[in-house]
């Protein structure tokens, strides 16, 4: 049962978020100029909140002796800026959630990247509801070997997950990519990917799979 208390731990720990992002944004007071350098402050900053805050999504038993996440090599190629096509067929997906119900995903625009040799794309969404925020989910050809097999989120306005944009242009930084919350305890139940941001290609980049 979610107490009082409970709610004011989980406010704290989306304001805590919220400043992550907005040193990989670039726009907290001391954030690094260059990107890897921001990005490695990021990681050990988000360690250190899964380890010590009470609203961790990792286990209690599992805090103790939790020494950091897995993450590939930072990748300077895996940061895109990208305009964002509007011309896409609309379209609602209803999710079922064991405890929230029905999560609704508009879905309202793509981007397209290369990676080496490969075109992608991936869909944008927008949660429907009080508020709503952008969504992307994805799996990718590291999906169930290195990395979690649901697939990773690259954005999640709602829980302040957001990479900003340059000149109009979205950014995705893969180097950001992380774990649902259900990845670390079965406790959790979150949306995976869609089949149409299944992606063969593999993306080497963020977290990998958690270990306990």
């Amino acid at each position: 049962m979610i107490t009082p208390t409970d709610y004011q731990e989980l406010l704290d720990y989306r304001r805590s978020v919220s400043r992550l992002y907005a040193g990989a944004r670039g726009e907290a007071a001391g954030s690094p100029p260059d990107q890897a350098a921001r990005s490695q402050r990021f990681r050990t900053e988000r360690d250190a909140l899964l380890k010590d805050h009470p609203q961790s999504p990792l286990p209690e038993a599992d805090r103790e002796h939790f020494s950091g996440l897995g993450y590939f090599d930072y990748d300077p190629a895996l940061r895109f800026s990208l305009a964002v096509d509007r011309d896409v067929e609309p379209g609602t997906l209803e999710i079922s959630l064991q405890d929230d119900g029905p999560l609704r995903l508009q879905r309202f625009g793509k981007v397209r990247f290369g990676i080496g040799d490969d075109r992608l794309e991936l869909t944008l969404f927008w949660i429907s509801g009080y508020g709503g925020g952008v969504f992307l989910p994805f799996k990718d050809g590291t999906s169930g070997r290195e990395t979690y097999g649901g697939g990773r989120y690259l954005l999640d306005t709602i829980k302040h997950a957001d990479l900003g944009a340059e000149d109009g242009r979205l950014i995705l930084d893969f180097n950001y990519a992380y774990n649902p919350s259900c990845a670390y305890n079965p406790r959790w139940h979150c949306p995976l990917s869609p089949p149409e941001n299944n992606l063969q290609a593999r993306i080497a980049a963020g977290e990998k799979s958690y270990g306990g």
